[in-house]
């Protein structure tokens, strides 16, 4: 499996050495759970933000008629939805 090394500072290693500690787990193990989890965040943001740019474009003219002034700012910077 590849791996990486990753430095810290004297600080937050102890932080580590002690949040592992106290959470029974080795210090390897308690880095690679926050990596994974900040992984797994990126991606459901970034389907999040694709799911709402598709509902938005489905329903862009029922924006624009329930935002009549929000559309008008749009079209005169050049974005369109």
């Amino acid at each position: 499996m590849p791996a990486l090394n990753v430095e810290f500072s004297d600080r937050e290693l102890e932080d580590l050495r002690q949040i592992a500690k106290e959470r029974g787990t080795s210090m390897k193990a308690l880095v690679r759970e926050a990596a994974a989890a900040d992984i797994a965040r990126h991606r459901a943001l970034q389907e999040g933000a694709e799911e709402f740019r598709r509902f938005f474009a489905s329903h862009a003219d029922e924006f624009a008629a329930a935002f009549p002034d929000d559309e008008h700012a749009a079209r005169s910077e050049g974005r369109v939805a």
